[in-house]
């Protein structure tokens, strides 16, 4: 069966992306979440950041980032998320958070 031509998603830089964040430890919700977009973004050499950790502290139902007890704050993530944005080269970066309702203040500081 052939797809049409606005379906099919170049794949092209997809890995190279992966690495650079793999090598930074950061997170992002493209994967946490598994966004159908993510090839597509990827190929692109972007992505939305995802910070305060891969666990979420709710379980809501539309969502697919991991819920439980969510680990130690990281306070080298800021300069990790920034290294990463350099390296992809980007000139915008988008940053989301996970849900901290285990911190006094949300993740907020």
């Amino acid at each position: 069966m052939r797809h049409p031509e606005w379906i099919k998603v170049p794949l092209t830089g997809t890995h190279e992306t992966k690495k650079v964040l793999r090598r930074h430890g950061v997170s992002t919700v493209c994967e946490e979440a598994m966004c159908p977009n993510q090839g597509k973004c990827f190929s692109r050499h972007t992505a939305t950041f995802m910070i305060l950790g891969d666990r979420c502290t709710r379980n809501c139902s539309f969502c697919a980032v991991e819920s439980s007890r969510p680990l130690p704050l990281d306070p080298d993530e800021p300069e990790r998320v920034a290294d990463a944005a350099k390296e992809l080269g980007l000139k915008f970066v988008v940053i989301t958070s996970v849900t901290r309702d285990d911190l006094p203040d949300g993740g907020a500081g």
